[in-house]
């Protein structure tokens, strides 16, 4: 129960589900989106940029082609019909027309500031070195703007390259255009992931949600709430797991119903033998007659009765705090004389088993304090108990008390006992659990393993902190009992 307990705590993590589902969801969105607005930048740009050099290449090719069929007879000729064709030309607002010799130099150019340059750009001199149409997209030497040029060779005669046709764009608007498109289509991208974000966030909260629900049912359930139930109004697999726990709740409530009743009828029916066999076991205790190994026999059975007394009477009180029957009967009382009470009974039966017991009273008189003596002597018996069949290897057991003033704990002042053994302590991995109902650990000795948790809830009862540890110095065990001086 304590490991479904301390599950139930921490093994759902439900800023980490959330974490986990969005970042693997969003994460495949968001390299879907990347890879998609990767290919859409690239084909916007290829349209765009295509299709400028398209029209360019065309119209140079045109161009050119009417030049050599129709105008071009000689150098001179090439030179005049160059001018007048730059004269009439219409589209220089949205590109320039230049006439380049064969040596690159710019003879004449609609926008006239470039003529007597040499661009000295590739397209220039592949054109006349290939007579091929050549395209060239990069910076203009002269103003360094982004452009996009095509040239053409003028041929005449036996294929001689008289010149070169050059159309010259600038990419300025081709461009923004494109910039425009790409911000636009990261504008769709950033409005997708925002939806599939949103969406996200509210599928997983409609399954967090109700996980939530059932998870503080459950640590309710792992704390002993057994039979509590989940309202279901789910259909789907979440509704499937909360009939689940509801069934299984329920269960555990027969279950626990079932062995609590056990119980109380097995330590009932316990009792009356019990109570015999020690009541003739004392009376033959009297009888002068019996031989050595008789009376050692009968020590035997007296001391095993007492011990089975003392478990059936653990098994009542257990069965009673589980059904809600049982209470301590608070009265003022001299802890520090119970205390003496307590370890004067069992000094002798420890002694008989080699074990040493040794308290160190304190200077000053402890305070009277709320309790009720019987439960009180039953939690420092049982501890003595666990003291020696635990730690009895170390032969001896020790016992202190004193006042501590606004003990942190509790936040009042408080009378603290410690009772200490020198065996070979607890492992640190089952400290946590040894207060726990029915838990054992590792130990081989015998018992039911409720004597600590009754012991922690009658100590509860008085307001009071049962704490288990182990020593800081050697080995051994120290068991600190802290009860209230005041209600």
């Amino acid at each position: 129960m304590g490991d479904l307990k301390e599950r139930g705590r921490g093994g759902l993590n439900l800023k980490g589900i959330r974490a986990k589902w969005m970042l693997n969801s969003m994460l495949l969105v968001v390299l879907a989106l990347l890879l998609g607005l990767a290919a859409y930048s690239f084909a916007i740009s290829s349209y765009y940029y295509s299709g400028v050099r398209s029209a360019l290449e065309s119209k140079a090719k045109t161009s050119s082609d009417f030049f050599a069929n129709y105008v071009t007879r000689t150098y001179a000729e090439y030179y005049q019909s160059a001018y007048k064709y730059t004269e009439i030309f219409d589209g220089r607002d949205r590109m320039e027309l230049q006439f380049v010799n064969s040596t690159g130099r710019i003879l004449v150019s609609t926008s006239g500031l470039s003529a007597g340059s040499h661009p000295n750009t590739p397209d220039i001199t592949e054109a006349i070195s290939t007579r091929a149409l050549s395209t060239w997209q990069g910076r203009s030497p002269a103003t360094g703007e982004r452009i996009l040029a095509v040239s053409s060779p003028m041929l005449y005669g036996q294929g001689q390259v008289v010149g070169v046709i050059r159309y010259v764009t600038s990419l300025r608007l081709v461009d923004r255009q494109v910039f425009l498109s790409i911000l636009v289509g990261c504008g769709i991208g950033l409005g997708v992931i925002l939806v599939v974000l949103i969406s996200n966030l509210f599928f997983i909260r409609s399954i967090l949600s109700p996980i939530q629900k059932v998870t503080v049912m459950t640590r309710r359930i792992a704390d002993g709430g057994f039979g509590a139930q989940i309202e279901n109004k789910y259909e789907d697999e979440i509704g499937d797991m909360v009939g689940a726990i509801n069934e299984m709740s329920m269960q555990l409530s027969q279950s626990e119903k079932m062995k609590a009743e056990f119980i109380s009828s097995v330590s009932h029916e316990l009792r009356t033998p019990l109570t015999a066999i020690a009541g003739w076991g004392e009376t033959l205790e009297y009888d002068e007659t019996l031989s050595a190994d008789s009376r050692k026999g009968l020590d035997i059975i007296l001391k095993e009765a007492r011990r089975l007394s003392n478990m059936v009477e653990e098994l009542l009180v257990f069965t009673r705090i589980e059904d809600g029957r049982f209470t301590v009967n608070i009265e003022m009382l001299d802890v520090g004389a119970e205390l003496e009470e307590a370890i004067f009974t069992y000094r002798e039966l420890l002694k008989q088993e080699g074990i040493q017991l040794f308290y160190d009273p304190p200077e000053d008189p402890l305070p009277l304090i709320p309790g009720d003596p019987e439960r009180l002597k039953q939690v420092i018996l049982n501890i003595l108990d666990n003291a020696a069949k635990h730690g009895g290897s170390g032969k001896r057991i020790t016992v202190t008390s004193d006042l501590v003033e606004n003990a942190p704990e509790t936040g009042c002042d408080c009378v603290r006992i410690r009772i200490r053994d020198y065996g070979p302590g607890i492992p640190p991995d089952e400290l946590p659990r040894v207060k726990l109902k029915f838990y054992k650990g590792s130990s081989k000795a015998r018992g039911s393993g409720i004597g600590l948790a009754v012991c922690d809830e009658i100590i509860r009862r008085h307001n009071g902190v049962l704490d288990i540890a182990n020593a800081d110095e050697g080995t051994g065990t120290v068991v600190t009992i802290l009860l209230p001086t005041t209600e």
